[in-house]
């Protein structure tokens, strides 16, 4: 799954040695989850091994260790544009000095607090520090699981509507054409920067060996994309001030690396979108006229399947796309809906000690013998929280931080995902642990090695495990029910605030994106690729700033966009 899930997400340039680093680093965070349901097998059987501590130990170390040390120093030694590998070393440790010194002065607080607090201590410093960081993750990835409990069943809903999947298309579309446009300016600025800075560098000037790097990597660039063309490059007041030093011309280096890993970024992100919409046009086109093709599929990217299975596999692929799909969405929904209710009950009745609610705890019990099926009762819930934690972790670093694009995902971007990705494994497997209620109460190894919270950091206040779920059981609730998306509009002033959400773009078609995506299908049609002449139309939107209310009258104008005739 590692191997599958880098290879489709690393860009075309990721170094080797940040292959490995991410993939050990995910592979570790994983194999937490795999090792949690053996884990409890053997504690219901009362036969400890020492594989199990072995592995736990290999895996948590190592996530630590990655995470707070190795993943930070190359995401640094990566991000840098200096020239040789000391320098840019140099400048990693320099940009992470201030994250260590801000770390070891809490760190040092918090091993004060602890002395002050609890006299008779004896759970030793690694126990305390490991259980900071798992307070920390169980805090934030409470409310990371809370968003996605509630919003992972409700978008693979609204995604089985193909009208209301449609109109989201459209106006993603729409977004990502004029970030694609701001990225494809900013590419074509760098670059004359770059070529601006190297004419007015003679041959004998100190830094020319640094500006003959520079050149190579921007003939590389131009060679390995020949469709690309720089369009709209501008120079600024300060844009001729790279040539004065070493750190100024990594800077210029640095700064067109970004500038092109954007632009293919938001590239592929485009096509993605593109070529979604068009297949979902293809499928809505199949299935209002199957009758008249016979029960097969019609595709406008390839022609129709030959040979003797060729009809076969044609109306294979129609009951797939327009039939079973669909309704097969729906039903993944519901059962994802019915996991994300038994968590959110066995969340809320956590704290009761005489009445056990959790489903998960029940079911194990019920097969505390059938060593199958209790490692599938635990690994299944724990995956999902696992899947639910990470959706909101992507959500919100797209927003922020970071970005996860198929193929076009740079070094820094993956180096940051995997250590994101890897602090919140073991919090998530604690918190589900604490769902499941074993007979006599026994503590699984994985908790024994975790640490309880409760004595290692009593400054959290007795019972904290217990409590915090409750916090994030009415979190989920407020989510669930749109609650802060209402506040937040009734404030009116306040919607800079709000978390963007694909229902937000449900309110009709945005006249733009159908103009853009069926520009796209007339290119298609004539043999060019998506996304090659979508600069120019994008930026004619921008400055045009079309804007239309929401609702039937924007339908109603999109749809008369549609049927006019498109002009070159």
């Amino acid at each position: 799954m590692v191997a599958i899930t880098l290879k489709y997400f690393a860009g075309p340039d990721v170094p080797l040695y940040v292959l490995f680093t991410v993939g050990y680093t995910w592979f570790c965070s994983i194999s937490i989850i795999i090792l949690v349901p053996a884990d409890i097998w053997t504690t219901i059987m009362h036969h400890h091994n020492g594989g199990i501590s072995f592995f736990w130990s290999l895996s948590y170390w190592s996530t630590f260790l990655l995470t707070w040390v190795v993943v930070p120093t190359i995401q640094g030694y990566e991000d840098a544009g200096d020239f040789t590998v000391t320098e840019r070393l140099k400048t990693s440790i320099h940009t992470n000095l201030v994250f260590y010194l801000c770390l070891g002065a809490i760190g040092l607080f918090g091993l004060i607090l602890l002395v002050l607090l609890q006299k008779n201590w004896s759970g030793g410093i690694l126990g305390f520090a490991m259980a900071c960081s798992n307070t920390f993750g169980l805090v934030t990835g409470a409310f990371l699981l809370g968003f996605g409990l509630s919003e992972i069943p409700k978008g693979i809903w609204r995604n089985s509507d193909w009208t209301a999947r449609r109109k989201v298309l459209t106006h993603k579309i729409a977004k990502t054409a004029l970030k694609l446009d701001d990225a494809h300016q900013e590419f074509s600025n760098a670059i004359v920067i770059a070529q601006a800075t190297s004419k007015q560098m003679s041959k004998r000037d100190p830094l020319r060996p640094y500006m003959n790097i520079i050149d190579n990597m921007l003939l590389h660039m131009l060679k390995e994309d020949p469709s690309f063309k720089p369009q709209g490059g501008r120079l600024g007041e300060n844009d001729m001030d790279y040539d004065t030093d070493e750190k100024t011309m990594a800077t210029l280096r640095r700064q067109l690396r970004g500038a092109r890993e954007e632009y293919y970024r938001c590239r592929s992100e485009y096509m993605n979108f593109v070529l979604e919409a068009l297949q979902l046009e293809d499928t809505v086109k199949n299935y209002e006229h199957r009758n008249a093709t016979g029960w097969k599929y019609i595709s406008s990217f390839r022609p129709e399947h030959m040979g003797t299975l060729g009809s076969l596999l044609d109306m294979t692929e129609l009951m797939w796309r327009c039939i079973l799909q669909k309704q097969l969405k729906k039903l993944l929904a519901i059962i994802l809906g019915c996991i994300s209710a038994a968590i959110i009950l066995a969340e809320a009745t956590i704290l009761p000690s005489g009445v056990d609610l959790s489903l998960f705890s029940i079911l194990i019990n019920a097969v505390k013998r059938q060593e199958v099926f209790v490692q599938v009762a635990a690994f299944i819930p724990l995956m999902y929280m696992c899947m639910c934690t990470y959706y909101s972790l992507f959500k919100i670093g797209m927003l922020m931080f970071y970005s996860l694009t198929p193929r076009q995902t740079s070094s820094v971007n993956l180096l940051m995902i995997c250590s994101m990705v890897a602090r919140y494994a073991p919090p998530i497997s604690y918190n589900f642990l604490n769902l499941i209620r074993l007979d006599g109460d026994e503590k699984t190894l994985f908790e024994q090695r975790m640490g309880n919270i409760d004595d290692a950091v009593p400054f959290f206040g007795k019972g904290f495990n217990k409590i915090y779920p409750l916090i994030m059981v009415v979190y989920t609730l407020l989510i669930a029910t749109n609650f802060f998306d209402r506040v937040i509009e009734y404030c009116g002033n306040w919607k800079i605030f709000k978390f963007q959400n694909e229902s937000d773009d449900t309110d009709g078609f945005d006249p733009s994106g159908v103009i853009i995506l069926q520009k796209e299908r007339s290119g298609l049609e004539r043999g060019h690729k998506v996304a090659e002449h979508v600069i120019p139309l994008a930026r004619n939107f921008n400055n045009s700033s079309i804007s239309l209310e929401s609702g039937s009258s924007s339908m109603t104008t999109a749809t008369n966009i549609v049927n006019m005739p498109l002009l070159d």
